[in-house]
C-alpha cells in the first residue's frame, strides 16, 4: 500500500509539472520531464522540492527580444547595491570656471566632385554618360524621365543639351566637345588679335589698314573695348581682326582674344621696347598655342631702335626668323602707313600655312566677344561665328541666358539674315545680357533653351553659394598675427560687360590687409535710381566707368544719402580716384615715433616731502634738443644707445611752471613715474602714437596696389 501511494502521489507531480511547464522552453521542459521520470523511488517530500525549483516564464516573445536589445545596447542600469558601504556622499566640488567660449574649428571643406568637369558630344549614349560622370545608368535614366526625356534603352543617343542637362542636376561642370565633320567644309579668312602694351599704337595700326580714325573716339586715345573688324586687304583677301585693351586691366579681355584667335600680332614700339604687358600678350599667345607675327611700330620716330626691340625678344624666348625661328617681324610705321602691304602678306602666309577650314553647314558655334546694353534694342551680343552658320529667328542659349534671335547685323550695321564661319556680328534678341567669352549655342526649340538656360542659372548659383561658403570657412579661423579688415562695399557700372569684369578686376587688385573691396552689385548702363537704394542700404560707393552721367534726381537722392558717385571715362583717372578713396577709408595703424629728444644736464632732488605727498623725488633738468616734449606722451630713457626704462610723465615744468608741451631749444624738468636714477648725459625721447595710412602706388605700367 505504501508503495501505491509513492507511485500515486509521483504520478501527480508529473501532471502538475507539465501544467507549469506549458510555457517554458523547450530545453527546461525536457529537462524537467527527465527529472520526473528519476522521481518514481524518492519520498513525497523530494518530489515537492524538486517541482518547487522549476520557474515559470510569462513573457511575450517581444519582451523578451526587447530585453536582449537594450543588454546588448548597453541602455539596461546597473542595480543599486543595497550595502550601505557602496553609497557614497556627493562631493561639493568648486564652483565652475568662467572661461570664454572658444567656438570649436569649422571642418574645412574636401574638394569634392563639384570641381570634376564631365566632355559630353553630340550622340552620347546613356552608358558612355554613365562611365565619364560616374553615375549609375538607373540615375541617370531618372533624370532623364525628370526632365522629359524618354529613353527606352542605355545605348540610346542623347542630344548633346539633354547630356548637358542630366551632368548639371549631378552637380558636375561641363565641356562641350563639338566635331568639326560636316558635308560642307570651306576655307574662313584668319581670325588675328592685335595686342601688346597700351599706347604702342596698336588701335592707330588697325586705323591705318582699314582706313578709318576708331582712336579718336576713344576716352583719352587710348583703347578700352574689345573691338571686331573685318578688313579687306588689296589682294582681295579679308581678315578678321580683335582689338583688345593694352592697359593692365583689361587682362582678362587680352586672355580672352587670344582663347577665340588663329593668328597673335603683338605690337611693340620701337622707341619703347618690350613691356609688362607685352610679356603677358607673349603669356597668352603661347597658352593658347597660337601663332604670333610680330609687328615693331613707330619705325618713324628718331629714337626708334628695332634691332634692340628684337633683341629683347630674343631673350624672353621668341624664336624670331631672322635668327632662325618661325616667328616672322615686321617694321611697320601706323602713321606714314609704312610697311602695312608687308604685314598683310605675313599674314596670310602664316594664315596659308596654317590650312584654315571651317564647316559651313549645320548649326552655328560662336563666341561672344563683347555684350552691350542698348537703351532702344536691348541686350546686344557681339560675337563671332567659329563654325556653321548662324541665321536669324533660330532659339540661342548664351551662358545662362536665352533668346531667339531677332536680327544680325555685321559691324557696319548693315542688317544681315545669317554669319558664316570667322564673321564678326552683332545679334540681338536675347532675354538677358550675358558674359563676355560666353558660348553660343544653337538648340532646337524655345523649350530646350528655357530648360537649358534655367539649368545652367541653378548651377551658376550653387557654385557661387558654395564658393562662399568655401571662403567663409577660411575666413573663419582664427589667427592672432592678421588684424581684421575694414570693408569696402562697391557698386560697378559700365557701358559693355567686358568693361564690368575689367574695371572688377582692376578695383579688386586694390585689396590690402587694412581694407577689404568688396563689389556688392555690376551691371551695364548708367547709374539709376535702384543703385543708389542698394547703396544707400549697404554703405556702398558706386563706380561708373564710360557711362553718362546720371539724371539730376539721381544725383541730389545720392548727395542727400551721402553717396560717393565716381564717374570716369579713362582707366587711369578711376584707378587713381578710387585709390585715394581707399587710402582715405582704410582705418590705418598705429606707430610709435619719436617725437622729440632731450639731453639731461643736471639732476635735482627734492627731499624733506610729507607723507601725503610722498616719497622723494628726482627731477631731471633736460634742454631740449630735436623735436618738442608733450607731457601726455611716454617717456623713453637711453644710456650709451640702450633702452634703460620707458614710462609716462608725471610732471613737465618750465621755469616753475607747469606746461603741456616744450619746443625745441628751450629748458625744463620732467619727473618720469617710478624712475629715479636719473645720471647726467642721458637722452630721454618723447614718444607718441601716430595713425599711420597705407599708400597708393601706380606705375608707370599701369599696375595699382595699396601698400601698407
Amino acid at each position: 500500500m505504501a508503495w501505491r501511494q509513492i507511485l500515486k502521489r509521483s504520478a501527480n507531480a508529473r501532471v502538475v509539472a507539465s501544467k507549469s511547464l506549458k510555457y517554458a522552453p523547450s530545453s527546461i521542459t525536457t529537462s524537467a520531464e527527465s527529472s520526473c521520470s528519476c522521481l518514481q523511488g524518492l519520498r513525497y517530500h523530494d518530489v515537492s522540492m524538486k517541482v518547487s525549483l522549476i520557474r515559470c516564464f510569462h513573457a511575450s516573445p517581444e519582451l523578451l527580444a526587447r530585453r536582449r536589445d537594450e543588454d546588448s545596447f548597453g541602455l539596461k542600469t546597473a542595480r543599486r547595491e543595497s550595502n550601505k558601504g557602496k553609497f557614497r556622499k556627493r562631493e561639493i566640488g568648486k564652483p565652475p570656471v568662467e572661461a570664454a567660449y572658444v567656438p570649436p574649428k569649422p571642418k574645412k571643406t574636401i574638394k569634392s566632385s563639384q570641381d570634376k568637369t564631365v566632355d559630353i558630344f553630340e550622340g552620347m549614349a546613356v552608358v558612355e554618360l554613365a562611365k565619364q560622370s560616374g553615375a549609375s545608368i538607373t540615375t541617370l535614366q531618372d533624370i532623364l524621365v525628370n526632365v522629359g526625356e524618354k529613353v527606352d534603352s542605355e545605348f540610346e543617343p542623347l542630344s548633346i543639351d539633354v547630356a548637358e542637362l542630366v551632368v548639371m542636376e549631378l552637380g558636375f561642370n561641363v565641356r562641350r566637345i563639338h566635331s568639326s565633320e560636316g558635308t560642307e567644309i570651306l576655307p574662313r579668312p584668319p581670325v588675328v588679335t592685335v595686342m601688346g602694351h597700351v599706347d604702342h599704337g596698336k588701335t592707330s595700326l588697325l586705323d591705318a589698314l582699314r582706313q578709318t580714325s576708331l582712336v579718336a573716339k576713344e576716352a583719352g586715345g587710348i583703347t578700352q573695348h574689345m573691338g571686331a573688324f573685318v578688313v579687306g586687304m588689296s589682294t582681295g583677301a579679308s581678315i578678321t581682326f580683335l582689338d583688345t585693351p593694352g592697359h593692365a586691366a583689361f587682362s582678362a579681355m587680352r586672355k580672352r582674344g587670344a582663347a577665340v584667335t588663329d593668328i597673335v600680332v603683338l605690337v611693340v614700339a620701337a622707341d619703347d621696347g618690350v613691356m609688362p604687358q607685352t610679356l603677358e600678350a607673349i603669356a597668352h599667345a603661347n597658352a593658347a598655342n597660337v601663332p604670333i607675327v610680330v609687328a615693331i611700330n613707330k619705325c618713324d620716330k628718331p629714337a626708334a631702335d628695332p634691332e634692340r626691340v628684337k633683341n629683347q625678344l630674343g631673350a624672353e624666348g621668341l624664336e624670331l626668323e631672322d635668327w632662325g625661328g618661325k616667328v616672322q617681324v615686321v617694321e611697320v610705321s601706323a602713321v606714314k602707313k609704312t610697311g602695312l602691304d608687308d604685314l598683310e602678306v605675313a599674314l596670310l602666309l602664316q594664315a596659308e600655312m596654317m590650312n584654315l577650314k571651317a564647316r559651313v553647314d549645320g548649326p552655328a558655334q560662336a563666341y561672344v566677344v563683347e555684350a552691350r546694353l542698348d537703351k532702344g534694342r536691348g541686350p546686344l551680343t557681339t560675337a563671332i561665328v567659329k563654325a556653321g552658320t548662324l541665321v536669324c529667328g533660330q532659339h540661342v542659349v548664351v551662358g545662362h541666358e536665352w533668346g531667339r534671335i531677332r536680327a544680325i547685323r555685321d559691324m557696319v550695321g548693315k542688317s544681315t539674315d545669317k554669319a558664316r564661319p570667322a564673321m564678326p556680328v552683332e545679334i540681338e534678341g536675347l532675354k538677358g545680357l550675358p558674359m563676355a567669352g560666353d558660348d553660343i549655342i544653337v538648340v532646337d526649340s524655345e523649350e530646350r533653351a528655357r530648360m537649358l538656360s534655367s539649368g545652367r542659372k541653378k548651377k551658376f548659383e550653387k557654385d557661387r553659394v558654395r564658393k562662399i561658403n568655401e571662403e567663409r570657412t577660411e575666413n573663419l579661423e582664427p589667427s592672432e598675427d592678421v588684424p581684421k579688415r575694414a570693408e569696402m562695399p562697391v557698386i560697378v557700372k559700365a557701358d559693355v560687360q567686358g568693361t564690368v569684369q575689367a574695371v572688377t578686376d582692376a578695383l579688386k587688385t586694390l585689396n590690402s590687409p587694412q581694407l577689404f573691396v568688396n563689389v556688392v552689385h555690376v551691371g551695364v548702363g548708367s547709374v539709376t535710381q535702384s543703385d543708389v537704394d542698394l547703396a544707400q542700404a549697404c554703405g556702398a560707393c558706386i563706380v561708373g566707368f564710360n557711362v553718362k552721367s546720371p539724371p539730376t534726381s539721381v544725383s541730389q537722392a545720392a548727395t542727400q544719402a551721402g553717396i560717393k558717385i565716381l564717374m570716369h571715362s579713362i582707366i587711369y583717372h578711376l584707378l587713381d580716384d578710387f585709390g585715394n578713396l581707399v587710402v582715405d577709408k582704410a582705418p590705418g595703424t598705429f606707430e610709435t615715433q619719436v617725437a622729440g629728444e632731450a639731453e639731461v644736464l643736471n639732476i635735482f632732488e627734492l627731499k624733506g616731502r610729507s607723507k601725503a605727498k610722498g616719497d622723494d623725488v628726482k627731477i631731471a633738468g633736460c634742454r631740449v634738443i630735436d623735436g618738442c616734449f608733450t607731457r601726455s606722451s611716454t617717456m623713453r630713457l637711453l644710456r650709451s644707445g640702450e633702452v634703460v626704462f620707458e614710462g609716462s610723465c608725471i610732471s613737465l615744468k618750465r621755469e616753475k611752471q607747469d606746461v603741456d608741451t616744450v619746443a625745441k631749444g628751450n629748458e625744463c624738468g620732467l619727473v618720469i613715474r617710478d624712475w629715479h636714477d636719473f645720471q647726467v648725459g642721458d637722452i630721454i625721447q618723447c614718444l607718441e602714437q601716430v595713425l599711420v595710412k597705407p599708400k597708393f602706388i601706380s606705375s608707370e605700367s599701369g599696375t595699382v596696389r595699396i601698400e601698407c
